[in-house]
């Protein structure tokens, strides 16, 4: 019982549909006994006016027998009153008293004691009937009938339905409990194991996840809980093999400029000017790696420092191409453009030039001497897009997904770099409210789209 209610929700939610099945009894029982109530109220209260009737009855017939009333002849009709354990007053037509049941010398305490063997009750509130004979009223009669008493197998029947509204309720309550009791431990066992596995993410454990997924909002919230736990454990391995591979890169040259200044200070080389370049170009490779990670860095604000204006992507594109047309020509690869058409958009110049040229130098870096780099642009409706095709080895299968990943970096790649370019591009056409896709098969080639939002021509 104690790990059934772990929690407070848990206790309370049990405890709530216990509440729920002995409430509904209590009020059905109140309801039941309301409802018995009224209708023995009722039941009473006829019992009393035909009592009221059939003395009214008894004295009109009195009346017709003489065509009078006649006392000596009233007083006969005591026994019968008292029978009833009526108290009776009968007045003429003009209000005067003709004749009472104490006019006939009957004992008030005998008739109370009569009333109290019967079991007919207290005397109730005085009525004024009318004594009719043919239709005319010929006397009033002021009756007081006993209120009654429920009979023995009605008061019965209503101690019977109240024992079994009690029995009722509790056993409502025990049921309802033990299915609170499921209930809560079905609603709470996936939210206490999100929260254990969220714990352990917390403290640096990856390797867990959620597995009671049920068909409902919870188990929305554990599926998108193990979707990030996999993000999380994902970008922490990209993390280290970012690292590593920034650790490498670094070290290369810092290994290069150290050796290269030891032997300028110990004498073994000399400060020549091919000694200076070489030291510098390693100087350079450096500049390039932290570049590279502040370019990262600022990707990911882009979308909150974005300056966008309405512009030409058509002569952005060709302008940044064209800048970049003397590297691929020193590459030997051939860079086709083709843009028939103007295509507008709202962005950051700025940042979309970025996009561009991350991926024209990124084919660099693929594409073999020979090769070529086709780009082109076209509107799609309510979309720019833009190609970047080329004639490289393609990207192996398993590579494919992880292109746009932030730390990712392809083993294949032929030049420098931290192999960050794809990703920025990615995280700059997020934040246009575009998208990047490639499509690739090994030994033939690649070609990266890129869609943005185009504006009306």
């Amino acid at each position: 019982m104690r790990d059934l209610l772990k929690g407070r929700f848990a206790r309370r939610l049990a405890l709530a549909f216990a509440l729920l099945g002995v409430g509904a009894a209590a009020l059905t029982a109140v309801l039941v006994n309301v409802a018995f109530g009224a209708r023995f109220d009722d039941y009473l209260a006829e019992q009393q006016q035909v009592r009221r009737q059939q003395l009214a009855a008894l004295f009109a017939a009195e009346y017709q027998r003489d065509d009078a009333w006649n006392p000596a002849s009233l007083d006969e009709l005591a026994p019968t009153v008292t029978m009833t354990g009526s108290q009776v007053e009968l007045r003429g037509e003009g209000g005067q008293k003709i004749w009472s049941l104490a006019d006939a010398s009957v004992d008030p305490a005998m008739l109370a004691m009569h009333r109290t063997m019967i079991g007919t009750g207290e005397l109730g509130p005085p009525r004024a009937l009318p004594v009719m004979v043919d239709g005319q009223q010929v006397g009033t009669l002021d009756v007081r009938v006993p209120q009654g008493q429920i009979p023995a197998v009605d008061q019965n029947f209503r101690s019977d339905v109240n024992r079994v509204l009690v029995v009722g309720g509790l056993t409502a309550g025990a049921i309802a409990l033990a299915f609170g009791l499921y209930t809560a431990r079905r609603a709470t066992a996936p939210i206490a194991e999100l929260t254990s596995v969220a714990g352990n993410l917390a403290t640096g454990q990856r390797d867990r996840r959620v597995t009671t997924i049920p068909d409902n909002e919870i188990g929305q919230l554990a599926t998108t809980f193990n979707t990030m736990a996999d993000r999380v454990k994902k970008e922490d391995e990209l993390r280290r093999l970012f690292a590593s591979d920034i650790a490498h890169e670094l070290r290369t040259p810092l290994a290069i400029l150290r050796s290269e200044l030891e032997a300028v200070q110990d004498g073994i080389r000399e400060a020549t000017p091919q000694v200076i370049t070489s030291l510098h170009d390693e100087t350079l490779r450096l500049g390039r790696l932290i570049t590279d990670l502040e370019t990262l860095a600022s990707a990911d604000a882009a979308a909150f420092t974005l300056k966008r204006e309405p512009l030409s992507l058509t002569a952005l594109v060709r302008d940044t191409a064209a800048h970049l047309a003397d590297r691929f020509a020193g590459a030997g690869i051939t860079l086709r453009i083709d843009l028939p058409t103007e295509v507008r958009v709202d962005g950051d110049a700025e940042r979309l030039r970025q996009i561009v040229t991350n991926q024209l130098t990124n084919a660099l870096k693929f594409v073999p001497a020979g090769g070529t780099v086709i780009l082109t642009l076209r509107q799609d409706r309510d979309w720019a897009e833009l190609r970047v095709i080329d004639t490289g080895p393609g990207i192996p299968a398993e590579e494919l997904p992880r292109v746009f990943d932030r730390f990712f970096r392809s083993r294949a790649a032929r030049a420098d770099g931290s192999g960050i370019g794809l990703a920025v591009a990615a995280e700059l056409a997020t934040a246009h409210g575009g998208t990047i896709t490639a499509d690739s098969s090994p030994g033939h080639g690649t070609t990266f789209t890129t869609r943005l939002p185009a504006l009306d021509r």
